[in-house]
């Protein structure tokens, strides 16, 4: 999808893709900035863990808690801060890692996409994890103006956490720990139940028949139909896996590395081609 988009925009570059484990994720991000790079996309597990190891976090990643994405950054001749790839490289002697997170607005415009969602507001969702992205989605569906929201998580107090943050930032909104005791909208899968074959589903499938929520959203991407998206398709759900909602966070990545217009239909297309071959 990257080589794609940065193909289409005639750019000498490359996009690659590296395992670090979180114990190296700051040397990680030290060595990026020392070889050159122009910047990086973070995935579980280091969204949260990145926040405090940038020199600047954007205000929408400082919202939503979590840095999906690193642009590099060097002062121009007029003091201003500039993406590495749009400075000549004499001008990069001071070089800063400025974090940003282009998820939470990424999954509102997937689920636009694939539901008829065209109106957020007043709908009740339950979400299931409490981590980065899941953080990022609670949030900006808060602001959103969504009725309740519900959060599970298998460990308790991650989900506690979670609430509270959603409520210091938008005190007066109905978030709730647990599962709902009434129909919901929409259900999010936000955590990575579903990425292996083996996995249990992050929801009970007897809950899914007894409460049929209207739509079933999966973060994950790979495979094309989760378990949970399988279940919730059998019983009547309108369903959609995580594929747009990676799309568009790619997408806006590439254009705060490049301050260009991401070429969306090539990117698109080439996941399309590629993701479930």
């Amino acid at each position: 999808m990257q080589n794609a988009g940065i193909a289409a925009l005639g750019l000498n570059w490359r996009y690659l893709a590296f395992d670090v484990a979180p114990e190296q994720l700051q040397p990680a991000i030290e060595g990026a900035r020392t070889m050159g790079f122009i910047g990086l996309n973070l995935t579980v597990p280091h969204k949260i863990l990145a926040v405090p190891m940038m020199d600047e976090v954007d205000a929408a990643a400082r919202k939503w808690g979590a840095v999906n994405t690193i642009v590099f950054e060097a002062r121009g001749v007029d003091g201003e801060w500039r993406p590495v790839g749009q400075t000549e490289p004499g001008a990069r002697a001071a070089v800063r890692a400025h974090g940003y997170n282009t998820d939470a607005d990424a999954i509102i415009q997937a689920l636009r996409e694939e539901f008829p969602l065209k109106e957020l507001r007043g709908a009740k969702v339950l979400l299931l994890g409490a981590g980065g992205a899941a953080s990022a989605a609670a949030l900006r569906l808060a602001e959103e103006g969504i009725a309740t929201l519900w959060i599970v998580n298998r460990t308790k107090s991650k989900a506690r956490e979670l609430k509270d943050a959603v409520l210091r930032t938008f005190p007066g909104f109905d978030a709730r720990e647990g599962f709902p005791d009434t129909a919901v909208d929409l259900v999010i899968n936000g955590t990575s139940l579903g990425l292996k074959a083996e996995d249990p589903m992050p929801l009970d499938a007897a809950w899914l028949e007894r409460n049929r929520p209207g739509r079933v959203f999966d973060m994950i991407y790979r495979p094309r139909e989760t378990a949970l998206l399988k279940a919730a398709r059998s019983v009547g759900c309108q369903t959609a896996n995580g594929m747009g909602m990676l799309l568009h966070q790619g997408a806006r990545a590439l254009e705060l590395w490049t301050e260009k217009r991401a070429p969306v239909a090539a990117m698109r297309a080439a996941l399309e081609a590629n993701i479930y071959v």
